[in-house]
């Protein structure tokens, strides 16, 4: 994977737009471009910018997941990126079939690699401790990618069998420090709730999709998941020695409390850390500013792997 902006492969060069933020199109391993805007954390900001912040390796920058039918610049994203940018650098980009991003989406399949694309270039760009926060959908990519891309399992598995049974590939540099999941499903093909089945008819029936591409900007893929991928509850265990955090909204309408539980408990005792949050709703949309600031502080205080 590269970033096209750093002109890492052959025939593509393409500027950075500002000096600060800095956009960038990646390259994912399957070929996909990704949108992708990199922002320097704002802490000092009154200091001139080369002294504001520091080599970015004393910096930790957080890349940000959207959920499903999200985008780099949607409101909740863009709040969500000032918030954690006053603690660290911050990259949030568009998963594939999203926003101006190519490709189409798979619901949290392939959309791992594209947030292996982004923190493969949070590293380029000079950051040595690098958190990833989901939100719903992506908040099961965060799981996923921390399992093909991390640690090694307490169950025997490494990273890279894993990868080898999905069909993956690892790329150097993609693995995060941290990982925390906000709103995410245990399993898949969950279909509990209304706003779940509602979801499954814009994934699955040609209608829908027509309704998720023309409504919600969302560019969705008709083939079915072929493997089905490491589903987020057997993902969990792979992610350690990284810090995990699960966050969760007692109103959550879409997952119903079960879905953290289980998470938490399939992670073990010493392996994830559970909030759930008094009257929350779901993801970016329902996470307040006082929510992702405790995050980021989490997340840039946790211990290293």
């Amino acid at each position: 994977m590269s970033s096209v902006s750093e002109g890492r492969f052959p025939g593509s060069s393409v500027p950075l737009l500002t000096p600060s933020p800095r956009c960038a199109t990646l390259l994912t391993d399957d070929g996909v471009r990704v949108e992708a805007v990199y922002e320097p954390c704002t802490a000092g900001s009154g200091a001139p910018e080369d002294e504001r912040d520091g080599a970015p390796a004393t910096v930790p920058a957080i890349v940000v997941a959207h959920g499903f039918t999200g985008s780099a610049d949607r409101p909740a994203v863009r709040r969500a990126a000032r918030a954690f940018a006053q603690r660290a650098a911050v990259i949030t980009f568009s998963f594939r079939g999203h926003g101006r991003s190519g490709g189409r989406s798979t619901v949290g399949d392939r959309e791992v690699l594209d947030l292996a694309a982004a923190v493969a270039w949070a590293r380029e760009l000079g950051h040595t401790r690098v958190v990833t926060v989901g939100f719903s959908m992506g908040g099961s990519v965060v799981l996923r990618h921390g399992a093909l891309y991390t640690a090694e399992s307490v169950l025997g598995e490494t990273p890279a069998r894993v990868r080898a049974r999905e069909g993956r590939t690892g790329s150097t540099g993609a693995h995060s420090d941290v990982v925390v999941s906000v709103s995410a499903p245990a399993r898949w093909y969950y279909r509990g709730t209304a706003p779940m089945r509602r979801l499954h008819w814009v994934v699955t029936r040609p209608t829908g999709r027509l309704v998720g591409r023309y409504g919600f900007r969302t560019r969705i893929a008709t083939e079915d998941w072929d493997p089905v991928p490491l589903p987020p509850v057997a993902a969990v265990p792979l992610i350690a020695p990284a810090p995990l955090l699960l966050v969760h909204g007692d109103r959550d309408p879409y997952f119903p409390l079960d879905h953290p539980r289980m998470l938490a408990e399939a992670a073990g005792p010493a392996g994830a850390e559970l909030w759930l949050e008094r009257g929350m709703g779901h993801a970016e949309n329902a996470a307040d500013d006082a929510l992702l600031a405790r995050i980021a502080d989490w997340a840039t205080a946790a211990p290293p792997a």
